[in-house]
């Protein structure tokens, strides 16, 4: 099921210090909640769960790896079976196997991605693990202070400081403390935990704690000029050194294509796996025939841009693109997203 944003009624915005934030959140983690968020290690930040809220890191820009594995694992056992007497027994997926999460320190553009996941998994029919553990997940972000040259966030409708997707928003407000914006009921269930440690905040304003983000393009002219563009040699343009490596879709916090394999044990035993796949693989399309209807990485790379720009938002009503610049950063022959629908804008 889709999570909501749904403001709680008369909550204002609260302020609470660093010291009474690590307080807090050792009490989530006491209570039994598994806390994901940004861990450095070997000079990269990426999301775990940890064991400890001293290690936490919130000097990044930007984390590797976004956090949607929260909802959507890499990989994921949906079902076990067994034969039994020319029988089969199947133990299907257990709900109760999802611990209630936390997770912290997402930057907007990945909080938002969550909408685009539900979206797509909650299309025509829910699908059982992901609504699971949406209804399992609490989003904590916070706003971002700073960006750098592969941020587009505000081009695609965000913004440093939207609270899109989160559940509770914090923005830094100097050295000492952050401003805490409760956007959900939930949200506010995990503030009411330990209350005492939350101050009022009149007239603390975040606006200029943000990082500046100008937009560097008309997302809706790109979309406008993206599906009248089917045709196009512009896609043979784009794509000539893209190597289809997936990189970018494995750093997406959008992507949500899968595979589906079976872990057979040879005696009988097995189980049915969703792992993540991509469509810019040559292999994600290849029929059983041996035909491939998008057989070269133009044709993929088509159909990465017009899902994410045009199908989706004409389905959905959400795009799946939400301008984090992971796909840019991660590219291993720089490929550039922002640049590539800056050129959309110009045909």
């Amino acid at each position: 099921m889709e999570q909501k944003n749904i403001p709680p009624k008369n909550i204002s915005p609260k302020y609470i210090s660093k010291a009474s934030l690590k307080a807090w959140l050792a009490k989530v983690k006491d209570d039994g909640r598994h806390i994901y968020a940004p861990v450095t290690e070997n000079g990269k930040t990426n999301f775990k769960r940890v064991k400890s809220v001293d290690e936490i890191s919130m000097a990044h820009i930007q984390t590797a790896q976004s956090a949607k594995g929260a909802v959507f694992p890499r990989t994921e056992k949906l079902f076990s079976y067994a034969r039994q007497q020319g029988d089969v027994a199947l133990q299907d997926y257990n709900p109760g196997d999802i611990p209630d999460t936390v997770v912290f320190g997402l930057h907007p553009c990945d909080a938002a991605a969550f909408k685009a996941l539900s979206g797509i998994f909650n299309w025509g029919a829910q699908d059982k693990p992901f609504s699971e553990r949406m209804q399992r997940v609490t989003l904590v972000g916070v706003s971002c202070s700073r960006s750098d040259v592969f941020c587009f966030c505000t081009s695609v409708g965000g913004h440093p400081g939207s609270a899109e997707g989160s559940d509770i928003l914090l923005t830094a407000i100097g050295d000492d403390g952050y401003l805490v914006e409760i956007i959900t009921d939930r949200g506010q269930a995990l503030v009411e935990k330990s209350a005492d440690l939350f101050e009022a905040a009149a007239g603390i304003s975040k606006e200029e704690h943000l990082a500046s983000a100008p937009a560097r393009f008309s997302v809706e002219e790109v979309q406008r000029k993206m599906a009248g563009s089917f045709e196009s040699d512009i896609w043979k343009k784009q794509s000539a050194r893209c190597i289809g490596c997936g990189a970018c879709a494995f750093v997406c916090p959008a992507c949500a294509c899968f595979d589906i394999q079976e872990n057979a044990k040879g005696n009988g035993t097995g189980d049915r796996i969703r792992c993540w796949d991509s469509c810019g693989f040559s292999l994600f399309t290849l029929h059983t025939s041996g035909h491939n209807p998008r057989s070269v990485q133009s044709q993929r790379w088509r159909q990465r841009l017009l899902h994410k720009l045009c199908y989706m938002p004409d389905r959905l009503s959400v795009r799946g693109c939400t301008g984090c610049g992971r796909c840019s950063r991660a590219c291993p022959v720089d490929m550039n997203l922002a640049e590539h629908l800056k050129e959309f804008e110009r045909l």
